[in-house]
């Protein structure tokens, strides 16, 4: 058994971090699976090496806060021991490598897990609030995979959805029409590639941004294929976009199920495969939340309010 100490600043701040008749020692004990006991002006802490450092980082932690606080109740010792595992899932969070020297790191412990399931997995549905880097992540991956050769292509697509409004018959050829429902993928990826790059690959038909209408009948190999803002399919064509799965590809899906603009009486295809799919061990399934949005900082009390 591994045994770390952490000095004691004040007992005044120690009994703050303990609560009452020990009441938050005995919550910290149980969520790490640590031994606390108190030496003097130290605090002795045993178990294996990574729960003796998770129970440091806590505990000293919890006495700065307590320095500032009146007490320290459970929800303080919840959220600070969500926030240390945090930070270990991000310490040891591979980057993803796009061109050039830049890399696109995940900023979040729910990001780090779903830039995990896209190495392991052929397919994953990811479903989360705005702002969490779902399909920004997902863009990323397949990048990198273009980049290794582990792929010839990247097909990026979307249901050409209305969010609420009646746009009706807008002007110019079929590629200006569709242009502003896929502008959103297409500023993702020129954030990772050079803009010549870009043009090029567009060109060569190694990077295609189409509507979801154009992938019927298609087979695709050798190739990163995502389908964004999934949750604006209906059944129907979630099954057709998922069975477009040809011999060395992989399916990222992305959505949010509480940002649905589909007619009242049409079910969500997101929803409907979330819930046909889930026994399937092979896909992954990552659910992202408000601790995962990583835009401006509004953009979560906005999802709070909203909520």
């Amino acid at each position: 058994m591994h045994e770390t100490t952490v000095a004691v600043i004040d007992s005044k701040v120690l009994f703050k971090v303990f609560g009452p008749s020990d009441e938050n020692l005995r919550q910290i004990r149980r969520s790490l699976g640590i031994k606390i006991t108190l030496d003097a002006d130290k605090i002795i802490i045993r178990g294996t090496p990574d729960e003796t450092r998770q129970g440091a980082a806590l505990l000293e932690q919890l006495q700065k806060t307590a320095l500032h606080n009146k007490s320290i109740n459970s929800d303080d010792i919840l959220r600070a021991i969500s926030e240390i595992k945090q930070d270990k899932k991000l310490t040891n969070a591979k980057p993803i490598e796009v061109f050039g020297n830049k890399q696109v790191r995940p900023k979040t412990a729910g990001q780090a897990l779903y830039a995990e399931e896209l190495r392991r997995r052929e397919i994953v549905f990811c479903v989360g609030p705005a702002g969490t880097g779902k399909t920004y992540l997902a863009v990323a991956k397949s990048v990198e995979s273009l980049k290794n050769d582990l792929v010839k292509k990247i097909v990026l697509v979307r249901p050409a959805v209305e969010a609420g409004e009646r746009l009706g018959f807008l002007p110019g050829d079929l590629q200006t029409k569709i242009t502003p429902y896929l502008r959103p993928l297409l500023d993702a990826l020129a954030d990772m590639l050079e803009r010549d790059l870009l043009q090029r690959y567009m060109e060569e038909d190694k990077i295609e941004v189409i509507p979801l209408a154009y992938m019927r009948g298609r087979t695709l190999n050798n190739a990163a294929i995502i389908l964004d803002e999934a949750q604006n399919t209906t059944t129907a064509q979630m099954k057709m976009f998922l069975t477009r799965m040809g011999e060395s590809s992989t399916i990222t899906v992305c959505g949010d199920t509480t940002q649905i603009d589909l007619p009242e009486n049409q079910k969500s295809g997101l929803m409907d495969a979330l819930h046909r799919l889930k026994h399937i061990n092979e896909i992954a399934l990552v659910k992202l939340n408000k601790s995962d949005i990583v835009r401006h900082h509004l953009v979560q009390k906005i999802v709070d309010a909203y909520e």
